[in-house]
């Protein structure tokens, strides 16, 4: 009994060799197959200039590829939004990095031809102080505040994060809306306030030119406090979903290779800096300081989906035109 054991088990060791010789030979002029590499693809992307645009900096080498070898990018610079939308709705761009809540107008006004692949810029936003009276958002009952931003993006977080800290947003403080971040950073100087909310890059504009005045505290701190699973963006990148449906392996290699970028201006402000100065979104010596309080990231997937869903919710709470009229569907986010 063991004798015939042993023999099947030589056997099947036997054949198994065989298998495998077999499998690793090919016959006489017979051909490999190989798979070609796929077609590089130049991706159109568009920058608002600031610190959502602030992450592309070092997105691409000298030949105009990124990390992955796989994209090369053509970067269109624009002042505002609205100078980006239309090139991206007639499909004369691929991508673009745009504020969060507009990926979200721009998604329902298409129906659905939208896709966010990630957020790129959390909350910019800060509370300045000349003083040293304030720490933290309880500090603000009692205060007058000056800011700009009402009936948008700003004025919606402030009012929120007030509330989820137990404050009435009319009643325990006093907002001196102006039209202006200018008009805020003015009235800090000649002492007409001594608290203002103002974003990244004004933020370091003010600091330099009033000694005194410092940070505070970030809005975007203050949102993480509330552990819910949403933040405080600033800026996503979107695509079309045209796009992504034709070239889905370009759009993972494109999230590899901004996700590598973004990593570097983290990491080398003194060079990021002077190559934000060079490419005309922020200037070089603003850029340097600011750049530790810009938020630059690059979250994508879930992570995305939860953070941005929530910050959305928010808005949509406050004024359901901020983000289009509805909140968008699941399609909205590229997770895959």
């Amino acid at each position: 009994m063991k004798i015939w054991k042993r023999w099947m088990t030589l056997a099947l060791a036997l054949v198994l060799t065989l298998s495998l010789a077999a499998c690793g030979k090919k016959g006489v002029g017979e051909q490999v197959e190989e798979i070609p590499p796929a077609d590089p693809v130049d991706v159109r992307l568009a920058a608002l200039k600031g610190p959502t645009g602030m992450g592309i900096a070092n997105l691409t080498d000298e030949s105009g590829k990124g990390v992955s070898g796989t994209n090369t990018y053509t970067v269109t610079l624009a002042g505002a939004a609205d100078e980006v939308t239309p090139l991206l709705i007639k499909g004369e761009l691929d991508m673009a990095c745009v504020p969060a809540n507009l990926a979200s107008v721009l998604y329902n006004k298409t129906e659905g031809e939208l896709v966010t692949l990630a957020i790129n810029t959390l909350g910019v936003i800060y509370i300045v102080e000349n003083g040293n009276s304030v720490e933290n958002l309880s500090d603000l009952k009692g205060r007058t505040i000056v800011a700009a931003g009402k009936g948008s993006t700003p004025e919606y977080a402030l009012r929120y994060l007030l509330r989820e800290n137990g404050m009435d947003p009319d009643l325990d403080l006093i907002i001196d809306w102006k039209s202006e971040h200018s008009e805020c950073v003015a009235a800090l100087a000649s002492g007409a306030a001594t608290v203002a909310m103002l974003p990244q890059p004004f933020v370091t504009v003010a600091t330099t030119k009033i000694d005194t005045l410092r940070i505070a505290f970030g809005l975007t701190e203050e949102w993480e406090k509330l552990n819910n699973g949403s933040a405080m963006l600033t800026g996503v990148v979107v695509a079309r979903k045209a796009f992504v449906e034709e070239h889905p392996e370009a759009v993972k290699a494109f999230l590899t290779d901004y996700a590598a970028a973004v990593e570097w201006v983290n990491s080398n402000a003194e060079e990021a800096a002077a190559k934000i100065g060079e490419m005309e979104i922020v200037d070089a010596a603003v850029a340097e300081k600011a750049l530790p309080y810009c938020n630059i990231v690059c979250i994508s997937g879930e992570e995305m989906q939860e953070k941005l869903s929530g910050y959305l919710q928010v808005l949509f709470d406050a004024e359901p035109a901020s983000v289009g009229g509805k909140l968008p569907a699941s399609d909205f986010y590229f997770v895959g």
